[in-house]
């Protein structure tokens, strides 16, 4: 998928999690079934924040590196080259460990979760056009998926959001069943 479809689909994706967000109150963005499982509110938390320190935060490590300085940091893992044949991830959960580290915070508003995920498309439409001038040599380590070029990191923006929709209806489905109690 060449960038600008990439960001036309986040583009589409993105409007998607702000129409499932439209008719939620704050409570149901914070319930969980138990806490060990993320609220809804906290899924979007992720999405905004692993796209804008992770995700960005890598391509622009590609973008600044210098053309003597090709990184030397390996190749994808098995993993990583799957995801990128298969175009995504399987439709299976990833459980990590809670963890301050990892496990978002809860919303403090819905206007917090609207706004970072307009700041996430103003940063993609901002960088797209630049992904085309960054050498694909330029690589930055995924803990899971081993070596991606900043096109890489880019496309997988798009495939955590598609890969998170799995979760967005189980956890929509959790919110409807406490409201018929």
């Amino acid at each position: 998928m060449k960038t600008a479809e990439t960001l036309e689909r986040i583009e589409e994706l993105t409007h998607h999690y702000l129409d499932e967000l439209q008719p939620l109150s704050m409570e149901q963005l914070k319930l969980q079934s138990n806490e060990n499982e993320w609220s809804l509110g906290q899924l979007y938390l992720h999405l905004i924040k692993t796209a804008l320190f992770m995700q960005i935060g890598n391509i622009e490590k590609c973008q600044s590196q210098s053309a003597d300085a090709i990184d030397a940091v390996g190749e994808k893992t098995e993993a990583g080259a799957a995801i990128f044949t298969l175009g995504g991830f399987p439709p299976e959960r990833i459980k990590v460990p809670a963890s301050p580290q990892y496990t978002p915070e809860q919303p403090a508003s819905k206007q917090q979760i609207i706004d970072g995920m307009h700041t996430v498309l103003q940063r993609l439409k901002e960088i797209e056009p630049l992904l085309a001038d960054i050498s694909p040599k330029r690589t930055s380590l995924h803990p899971r998926l081993g070596a991606l070029n900043a096109k890489e990191w880019f496309a997988l923006i798009e495939m955590h959001y598609r890969h998170h929709l799995l979760q967005l209806e189980r956890l929509k489905v959790f919110i409807n069943s406490t409201e018929t109690v």
